[in-house]
């Protein structure tokens, strides 16, 4: 659901989305959809014996929430690049917040603006599980 009416000046803030409590069970049904089987994702037992406390999610998993989170606010029709960076892990029970803050806007000069985002995945701990960037090309603001 792309927000209809787009601002993009830079230092413009896109509203904060919560996603969770997260679940072992989105975890299991991210494996399967994603085909990272990776067992530390779903089988507690062999993620204790690895040394983790529990199982965790899946980097990309959050990335995807993260990805969610811009493409609704800024069009995923309208996305050029996407990139993330893993910063921490992510435990069943925790509660992600995605923010996205506008950096740069570059015209163009076909109409067009090549609008750079920088975005933020922070636990309920403070603790950012990722940070990334993005670019949208979004029809130009009518010159005032």
């Amino acid at each position: 659901m792309t927000t209809t009416s787009l601002t993009y000046d830079k230092g413009t803030v896109a509203p904060p989305r919560r996603f969770g409590p997260l679940t072992t069970t989105m975890f299991v049904r991210y494996s399967g959809a994603s085909g990272d089987l990776n067992p530390m994702h779903y089988d507690d037992i062999q993620a204790r014996a690895a040394g983790h406390p529990s199982v965790f999610s899946q980097g990309m998993h959050q990335a995807a929430l993260l990805a969610t989170f811009a493409t609704d606010w800024l069009g995923a029709e309208r996305v050029r690049r996407f990139q993330v960076r893993f910063r921490e892990q992510v435990w069943p029970g925790d509660v992600l917040t995605c923010a996205g803050e506008v950096t740069t806007v570059a015209p163009d000069g076909e109409g067009f603006d090549l609008v750079t985002v920088a975005l933020t995945c922070t636990r309920q701990t403070g603790g950012v599980a990722i940070s990334g960037s993005a670019d949208f090309l979004l029809p130009a603001a009518p010159a005032s």
